[in-house]
């Protein structure tokens, strides 16, 4: 066995784990397993901590590294664990010579286990072009941001992933046409804060820019996908392509958080509860079928549940179709870890609110799109979705293509054909 990896939270985790699997590999290392970690909540890291037991008891022989944000941020922790071989901080992991590295160490048997930079001093971003990916894999992650220069009092992500920093916009240009060339019919731009692209690149472009770029300079693209942004953030030329290029897909995801101006503030957030919903109905104005997702906190601290009905209020106001609900949880260091703390009990029931209103609104769309004709992404022989980025059950596509297909039904969960 060569190199496993195991990843936790978000869509640029999945994007780096392919980058490490190609570097790991290339070094030489052999029956490793690589846990890409998330730090995002104490729940992440328990289930990195819990995987890696598990591992160990049934690969008792292979090497245990872990990386990603939690290793950045807690790294004695996690090279205090008896099952783990060495650590590696997030922005190594994505160089050849950190892993070239691991493996010497492993080779000559040093004790050192933690091989952890400081983040904050990371100035620059390079590209990474997966060439990895198998050809024709219907949609594939392009990385063009890392990292975040704000502040938000829960967050413990800029300490595992350092200040924001931009890939130029003719690599990233660059990239995407060779992808199309491979056979991918749909991009996805990701990053840590991806609306604060650019700001330190020459001349400052701006995210929106860029999609434009994309889309004038890769004509053969048809599909191309932005996942979340910071809505206070979104620039002119983002909501002109929004409005004027059907393959800049009609799907975003919005870094809400609460819908409580006062939550907002303490958030340390910048964008107050009108402002979200005018951005929602703009961009509505804009593409009349957009569909909107939106990650919000539950049990925030000092939240009261008028506070908290306020977010529960805000799925029907900014019409959200997909909710990613984070239930609290006091991160190390951060300002919100000494705030008044709300009850677990209550934190768990505002968690199960949220997500009961998220399935309602999502089987409402579902319902929405019976008798509309989409043109789905054929993702595997089972699955494909819209533009929306709403799943369907199919059969009998060739995975990879984009075709019509006229929505019969819903199962509550997917759409039918």
């Amino acid at each position: 066995m060569a190199v496993d990896i195991v990843t936790f939270g978000c869509r640029l985790n999945a994007f780096e784990a392919e980058v490490i699997r190609s570097k790991a590999e290339s070094a030489g290392l052999e029956d490793t397993i690589v846990i890409n970690s998330c730090a995002v909540t104490n729940e992440a890291v328990a289930q990195a901590r819990q995987s890696i037991r598990k591992l160990k008891r049934e690969r008792p022989n292979a090497r245990i590294v872990v990386t990603g944000c939690a290793a950045q941020t807690q790294s004695a922790m996690f090279a205090g664990m008896t099952e783990v071989d060495r650590v590696v901080g997030n922005d190594d992991k994505m160089r050849s010579s950190a892993w070239q590295e691991t493996r010497n160490a492993f080779d000559l048997g040093t004790s050192e286990k933690i091989a952890v930079s400081d983040i904050m001093a990371v100035r620059e971003m390079a590209p990474h072009l997966i060439g990895g990916y198998a050809s024709g894999l219907p949609r594939v992650f392009v990385q063009v941001q890392n990292g975040c220069d704000h502040r938000c009092t829960f967050c413990i992500i800029p300490y595992g992933r350092g200040n924001s920093r931009s890939v130029p916009m003719g690599a990233v240009v660059d990239q995407v046409r060779t992808l199309v060339e491979r056979g991918h019919a749909e991009i996805v731009l990701t990053g840590v804060d991806l609306t604060s692209y650019g700001t330190d690149l020459p001349g400052a472009p701006k995210l929106g820019l860029l999609t434009k770029q994309i889309l004038r300079h890769v004509p053969e693209l048809k599909r191309l996908r932005i996942s979340s942004i910071d809505s206070i953030e979104a620039d002119g030329d983002l909501l002109d392509a929004i409005a004027d290029d059907a393959r800049l897909m009609p799907h975003l995801h919005l870094s809400l958080q609460s819908g409580d101006d006062m939550i907002l503030k303490r958030m340390k957030r910048r964008h107050s509860r009108q402002d979200a919903i005018a951005f929602c109905d703009q961009v509505r104005r804009l593409r009349p079928d957009i569909v909107f997702g939106a990650d919000i906190i539950a049990g925030f601290p000092t939240e009261t549940e008028e506070m908290f009905s306020r977010s529960l209020d805000l799925v029907g106001e900014c019409g959200l179709t997909f909710l990613h609900v984070f239930p609290y949880s006091p991160r190390p260091s951060t300002p919100a870890a000494r705030m008044p703390q709300v009850a677990a009990p209550a934190i768990k029931e505002r968690a199960r609110c949220l997500r009961a209103a998220g399935e309602i609104a999502l089987r409402l769309r579902l319902q929405a799109e019976i008798g509309a004709t989409r043109d789905v992404l054929i993702e595997s022989e089972g699955q494909g979705r819209t533009q929306h980025y709403l799943p369907v059950a199919i059969a009998g596509e060739r995975v990879g293509s984009v075709v019509p297909l006229t929505i019969a039904g819903s199962d509550g969960e997917r759409l039918t054909t």
